[in-house]
């Protein structure tokens, strides 16, 4: 169901309720009452049951457990989905009068609260045109919605009744909607897939599309929606010119160009500060050589002054007691090394180092000048070791490439993938190495090749080493080497993979066939006809005279290759844009098992982001990859693969709604936020989710567990100790419902804030939205804004502020269903940190659901969540994992389907890698 018309929909509903029955979502109706007064009878002996024993009790209590006894007994019926009709005759006898009991009042003919009237909804839920309408009743009913306790209860029984009936009813009337009639997910790759493909495709780990726009999120939240992921012929365009340039940046002419070396050891670096502090020490002497006393104290003053702060970078001389600032400035490029034609052996011994304190302030930089070439490696190495032995803690060393043409122009970028742990001592230094392809570097020194060595503005350019620890502790370097452009081979890799060596070099047109059909097949995922082969000979027959080498006539030709539909268009199992057309003519598709290369591309965009490698392809070649036991070992494999970091860090992103994260933007110097915090705020969201998949462990931890990922920087703003370094790992937490789970970790507190302080109701709607999938209304027009020029309302807690806002007449039927939720999260200020009190206040994190069931702070919010939410967030977590593997929204029809889905990893225990296993083998993602 569209979102839109799903909140309409609910909208409706929630206009004509104030209050909420008791009844909750996870319990089923017939045992509620029975379940509250067992709870009440041990709610005075018996101890509070942990958050771990919720997830044990909210299971048992799943409504899916009928589901799938339901279930088995229709497929060991052998019901048809032809012969599914529906049940008409138990609506008459049964559900109408239910209906006309307890709803027709305020849903009926005389009034009908919400503009909605249950008596003319058509009870024909296969055929009929009201199921989306009868899809939200069932969900208000289920979740405890309906009816408002103070227009009277509902029987247990007679609830049981309806819910059974519906639940049947939906069910059927969904397969039924499969079965009639399917929906396309063709669409174009998003730009992080197109990249993510040419980076497989190419062999070469570097961002092929920024030139590319990102892509809107859909209503769902995801990036990769077929509603939104079409093409025009000016997009074309582009694709053909980054295709063309990616091919050109893979490929080579011509001889291995030759490597310039820079050897700098920290005694030729610091030499220029020696001299600078000898001079200075000569004219001292010089002054006052007559008056030694007063020559002595300012020797000695000047002597202070050579000693450098610890926040500042210095050299420091092993064989005397002497340091110097490790100083640079652009003008002049007197800071400048120059490149030598052959490299020089690093030596085993060393007098003078450069000590690197932690933090982004201080700056070890080495000026290359204007000699780096556009293209190539850039190689550099670099002999570290930590200052500190006496401790265990490894600090962090980062790469960065920079240049100052001008006091106005500037630019500094990290270059390092990762931070590299300095674990050697200063008696065996370690020796650290960064490749850095110079072509990935943007922006580069745009008068780099125009402006002369010496002259403003600069040519020049350099790189900087940052210690980029959380604690302090120095690193120690002694020698630093740049190579550039380094080629391990000639040709390289990348161009080996289009061109492979040639036995006969007169033949260009059976090598040039050999190569288009390798590069094709591998490009469109599918065996390629001969025709359309033929097709790009005829054109590099065309291209051959206009270019001046045989390989570049290729590389024209291949362009077209990646830039054609059947490279940029995925989901189509023939990749055919006649079959797609006609597809979209079609009234009435019948869903049909997709091939088994269309089951590879989506197989990898799901897993991947990208396409598939060549075992996928031999597989879907040989008509093998559906078969299931083969399916379940490739999902394995590609799970194990690093490239389905790529699935977690995009999907994790996108379904958490992660980019508020990245333009939260809190303003300079606020206290206890740095750039190290908030990258690890974005990880760890990420961090969770790929331990959680790698254990196969239950989405219930999302709610609640007992350990986090951190790394020290997190760490020290959760107050965990003994945490070192910046890689990430699992630590144990001992402060009961504080931490752990999703709805505790910083960043997601962070973004839903509004600094200085805490949003309730940008938690709540990140919680419903996100988590539970049950997007609330929007605000009405003209909804009264919080007016905080009135001093009685200043003077208020922000609690009260929103329960005063509450009062309102237009926002009460929103704010009802969204507050509850959001303030139980009030524990925690703007940067996640926990929180007793506000101004001098303690804090009131306490809340009522319409349910009348209160939600004591995060405690009482995971403990409602994992006695009465289980199935619901179970489901959404499904749905948002089908939505992004299919690359299309849901719909009405794929109801039964995520039923199914969700009901067997009920059973099989809820863990990550089951629902995505259960994903592959739906009929959802192996039909179209």
């Amino acid at each position: 169901m569209p979102l839109t018309l799903r909140i309409a929909i609910r909208l409706s509903l929630l206009l004509c309720a104030i209050a909420f029955s008791p009844f909750t979502f996870a319990v089923h109706p017939k045992d509620q009452e029975a379940v509250e007064q067992q709870e009440e009878k041990k709610a005075d002996t018996d101890p509070i049951p942990t958050l771990a024993a919720l997830k044990a009790t909210g299971l048992e209590r799943s409504r899916f457990n009928d589901f799938l006894a339901w279930s088995d007994q229709q497929n060991n019926d052998s019901v048809e989905t032809e012969t599914l009709k529906a049940n008409l005759a138990a609506f008459e006898s049964t559900i109408k009068p239910l209906l006309e009991q307890n709803c027709i009042s305020c849903h009926g003919p005389d009034t009908a609260e919400g503009q909605l009237r249950i008596d003319t909804l058509d009870p024909n839920l296969v055929t009929g045109a009201d199921s989306d309408w009868w899809s939200e009743i069932f969900a208000v009913i289920t979740n405890g919605e309906m009816p408002p306790p103070e227009d009277g209860e509902l029987d247990d029984d007679d609830r049981h009744q309806l819910v059974d009936w519906l639940s049947s009813e939906l069910h059927n009337a969904s397969i039924v909607r499969r079965n009639s009639g399917g929906r396309s997910a063709f669409r174009r790759m998003t730009r992080y897939e197109y990249n993510y493909a040419l980076q497989d495709l190419l062999g070469l780990p570097w961002n092929f599309a920024d030139d590319l726009p990102p892509e809107a999120h859909s209503a769902d939240g995801f990036q990769n929606s077929s509603d939104l992921l079409h093409l025009s012929v000016s997009q074309f365009e582009t694709y053909h010119r980054i295709s063309r340039t990616a091919l050109l940046r893979a490929t080579v002419a011509g001889e291995k160009p030759p490597t310039l070396y820079w050897d700098i050891s920290m005694e030729d670096a610091a030499q220029r500060e020696w001299t600078r502090q000898d001079k200075e020490v000569d004219e001292l002497k010089t002054k006052l050589k007559d008056d030694p006393e007063k020559l002595a104290v300012e020797l000695e003053q000047l002597q202070d002054r050579f000693r450098v702060p610890k926040q500042f970078a210095y050299f420091k001389d092993l064989t005397a007691d002497r340091s110097a600032k490790a100083e640079w400035q652009y003008q002049g490029a007197r800071f400048a090394f120059a490149p030598q034609d052959q490299s020089a052996e690093i030596p085993d011994e060393y007098d003078c180092v450069a000590i690197l304190p932690n933090g982004r302030n201080p700056r070890l930089i080495f000026e290359l000048g204007n000699h780096l070439p556009d293209r190539g490696t850039m190689r550099v190495t670099v002999r570290a070791s930590r200052v500190n032995t006496k401790s265990d803690y490894f600090p962090s060393l980062q790469l960065l490439f920079g240049w100052q043409a001008s006091n106005e122009g500037r630019a500094l970028l990290p270059v390092s993938k990762e931070d590299t742990l300095v674990s050697a001592g200063p008696d065996q230094p370690q020796l650290i190495q960064w490749d850095v392809p110079l072509g990935e570097i943007y922006p580069r020194n745009s008068v780099r090749k125009t402006s002369p060595m010496g002259s403003t503005p600069s040519p020049s350019e350099y790189i900087r080493l940052i210690n980029n620890s959380a604690s302090e502790s120095g690193i120690q370097i002694d020698y630093v080497q740049v190579a550039a452009p380094v080629y391990d081979d000639w040709p390289p890799e990348s161009h080996r993979r289009i061109f492979s060596e040639r036995e006969d070099a007169t033949d260009e047109e059976s090598y040039a066939r050999e190569t288009i059909t390798k590069f094709m097949t591998r490009a469109w995922r599918r065996p390629i006809s001969d025709d359309k082969i033929q097709a790009k000979i005829d054109l590099l027959v065309t291209m051959r005279p206009l270019c001046d080498t045989f390989e570049e006539a290729v590389v024209e030709v291949l362009a077209t290759v990646l830039s054609s539909p059947q490279f940029l268009y995925v989901g189509n199992p023939s990749h055919s844009v006649s079959a797609i057309a006609n597809h979209a003519k079609s009234k009435s598709v019948t869903r049909s098992p997709s091939s088994n290369h269309a089951l590879a591309d989506r197989l990898a965009l799901f897993l991947w982001c990208s396409i598939p490698d060549q075992e996928l392809l031999t597989l879907a070649d040989r008509g093998q990859l559906s078969d299931p036991a083969e399916l379940a070992s490739q999902v394995q494999r590609m799970l194990d693969d690093p490239r389905s970091d790529r699935f977690v860090e995009r999907f994790v992103h996108q379904w958490l709604d992660l980019q508020l994260l990245d333009f939260q933007n809190f303003g300079q110097n606020v206290p206890g936020f740095d750039p190290l915090l908030k990258e690890a705020m974005l990880h760890e969201p990420a961090a969770l989710f790929r331990e959680m998949l790698d254990n196969n462990t239950s989405i219930l931890d999302f709610i609640h567990c007992e350990y986090a990922l951190v790394n020290e920087r997190l760490a020290q703003h959760y107050g965990v100790p003994n945490v070192n370094g910046n890689h990430f790992r699992k630590v144990p937490l001992e402060d009961g419902f504080r931490r752990g789970g999703l709805l505790t970790q910083a960043g997601i507190l962070a973004m839903n804030s509004d600094w200085p302080d805490s949003h309730p109701l940008k938690r709540a709607i990140w919680l419903l939205e996100s988590i539970l999938s049950d997007p609330p209304p929007p605000p009405p027009p003209a909804v009264p804004q919080i007016d905080l020029a009135d001093p009685e309302i200043a003077k208020m807690t922000l609690k009260e502020r929103i329960e005063d806002h509450r009062n309102h007449a237009a926002c009460m039927s929103c704010h009802s269903k969204i507050d509850p939720w959001g303030i139980a999260f009030e524990n925690y200020d703007a940067l996640g940190r926990w929180r007793d009190e506000i101004k001098g206040k303690p804090v009131d994190a306490s809340s009522e659901l319409f349910s009348h069931q209160s939600l004591d702070g995060m405690e009482g919010l995971k403990r409602f969540l994992l006695l009465n939410r289980q199935d619901q967030f179970v489901q959404a977590t499904v749905s948002k994992l089908a939505i992004y593997a299919l690359g299309r929204p849901l719909s009405f029809a794929d109801r039964a389907d995520i039923d199914a889905i969700t009901a067997n990893v009920r059973r099989d225990g809820d863990g990550v890698k089951t629902i995505i296993e259960a994903i592959v083998n739906s009929q959802l993602f192996l039909s179209n």
